[in-house]
């Protein structure tokens, strides 16, 4: 006959069996990033841009380029992180002689991937809002 104790201890370590599972399966659950993405938006000054991001994900470091319709040379993307569907990566590029370090975050939605980006020229800083979406 099993006891009344045996039978809760043998039930506590299946549970910790279960949730230390769950719990390590979570990083097979990151969102499908991997490909071409394109934002078309209005940038601070008012004027329409075009940006296409191409993205390679391995584990939870992004990497690849961006182009812009100000900056057709593609730029690198550094600091990529790809944690669930939470999204984050910096750009450095160099805008007529100028240099602007933009910061990324976001969290990818399917095929559409809403980003707030934070932008450093000289000092100078200012926020927008983007939103990507997958080129099929």
């Amino acid at each position: 006959m099993i006891s009344r104790r045996r039978l809760m201890s043998g039930a506590a370590g299946f549970a910790c069996a279960m949730a230390l599972s769950l719990a390590t399966a979570v990083p097979a659950f990151a969102a499908d990033l991997t490909g071409k993405w394109k934002a078309e938006y209005q940038g601070p000054d008012g004027n329409s841009r075009t940006n296409v991001f191409t993205f390679e994900v391995k584990g939870e470091t992004v990497t690849g380029t961006v182009t812009s319709s100000m900056a057709p040379e593609p730029a690198k993307i550094d600091e990529g992180t790809l944690k669930g569907d939470a999204i984050s990566f910096k750009v450095t590029r160099n805008i007529g002689g100028n240099e602007i370090k933009l910061s990324y975050t976001g969290t990818v939605k399917g095929d559409e991937m809403p980003l707030k980006v934070s932008a450093d020229m000289g000092g100078q800083a200012f926020d927008f809002d983007i939103v990507a979406k997958r080129e099929k």
